[in-house]
């Protein structure tokens, strides 16, 4: 958790903050779409009760990000 709200400030231009905020391109393989990591992370907020916060602002905000990092298991 900690490690997502690092890369969430990490800049633009680091291989790591492009895969977990931007989408893929080219051509996606048959099936399921895969789940972004971005979207994964959302998923973990709502279970902790955070429905509707954004991500990213949640990790600017340092204070409340270091308080949900506590709060995990």
């Amino acid at each position: 958790m900690g490690w997502a709200g690092h890369v969430v400030l990490m800049g633009k231009r680091r291989d790591a903050h492009r895969i977990f905020v931007r989408k893929s391109e080219g051509k996606r393989p048959l099936g399921r779409p895969r789940r972004r990591w971005r979207i994964t992370m959302t998923i973990f907020l709502q279970e902790l009760g955070l429905e509707g916060v954004d991500l990213v602002d949640l990790a600017h905000d340092k204070d409340r990000w270091r308080a949900v990092v506590l709060r995990v298991p």
